[in-house]
């Protein structure tokens, strides 16, 4: 019997199931012209008539999520120095797709691909702003708008260091053996971490899958806000250790603001953990440009330990 990857589908939406959804509840848009542009742990995602995006769940678990995104996004948006998922269209289950989904404005842009570190560098005082604003929002207004606590225990090092360490083992073979033995110990050595009981809304979901580009290669848009939640900002810090080298992190904390050794470690450790995620369903979905991205990513970490 073979053992199910966190990221297969329950439901996956053919594109042409997608088209039929969409001029039938969307007639204003037809007709419908349908590219695939990828698919998630959560969602596959369709760009529609190259204006926008809609994203089908592929998972019952990402149907709340989609539902608070909703809410949040619109109120949350204006707010913000970089581009981010806007709904525009609410799409209601059918006779053959059994979940709401929702079509927003498409951030024109590409994914995180091979840069160099000044191109790196580049969105590292506005990642701070947009960053700093977001966790500055106030926690009782997202609560009101339906955003939730962390309810998967993100930064519990003692819950997820196993896993690590098993995912960590599975990639070894792409992985410089000093490098892998280097990873290796520090994970065996961080030890579960006293963290102050700040909250503040997370994106939750931040790596390299849900940054969009332009064509400067500075970031223009953030996606997928599905795991947003209230929590601690260690989780969106993981990603300034897998993106920005030494100098990009300095001009980073200089405009977000200073943090502590212990939420550094968590950031660090967070971080690790998605990128190694991140890895093996590259991996498993024979994505090349995704791992090498990843394995990029994974040097950075490297670096900051």
């Amino acid at each position: 019997m073979s053992t199910m990857n966190v990221w297969d589908a329950e439901y996956a939406v053919s594109i042409y199931e997608a088209k039929r959804c969409i001029e039938q509840q969307f007639p204003k848009l037809s007709p419908v012209i349908v590219d695939e542009l990828g698919k998630g742990f959560d969602n596959t995602v369709y760009v529609v008539n190259n204006s926008y995006v809609f994203r089908f769940p592929r998972r019952k678990i990402a149907v709340s999520l989609l539902q608070t995104e909703n809410t949040l996004l619109p109120a949350l948006a204006p707010l913000l120095p970089i581009s981010i998922s806007y709904p525009l269209f609410f799409g209601k289950p059918t006779s053959q797709y059994p979940w709401p989904f929702t079509g927003y404005h498409y951030i024109q842009g590409h994914l995180v691909s091979t840069l160099s570190r000044e191109e790196r560098i580049l969105s590292a005082s506005l990642l701070g702003e947009f960053l700093r604003i977001l966790h500055d929002f106030p926690v009782q207004q997202a609560r009101h708008l339906g955003v939730s606590e962390d309810q998967l225990a993100r930064l519990d090092v003692g819950k997820r260091k196993p896993k690590l360490l098993e995912h960590l083992q599975k990639a070894n073979a792409l992985l410089p053996s000093a490098r892998f033995v280097a990873l290796e110990q520090w994970v065996k050595h961080v030890q579960p971490v006293t963290i102050r009981q700040e909250k503040t809304l997370c994106h939750g979901d931040l790596h390299i899958r849900n940054v969009v580009l332009d064509d400067t290669k500075k970031i223009a848009g953030i996606i997928d806000w599905g795991d947003v939640h209230i929590g601690h900002p260690a989780v969106d810090l993981s990603f300034v250790y897998s993106y920005f080298p030494s100098e990009g992190r300095q001009q980073f904390f200089t405009t977000y603001g200073e943090i502590d050794h212990n939420t550094a470690t968590l950031a660090k450790f967070k971080g690790l953990y998605t990128t190694i995620m991140l890895l093996l369903y590259a991996i498993d979905q024979r994505d090349e440009a995704l791992v090498e991205s990843s394995l990029s990513s994974i040097d950075l970490l490297y670096e900051s330990l």
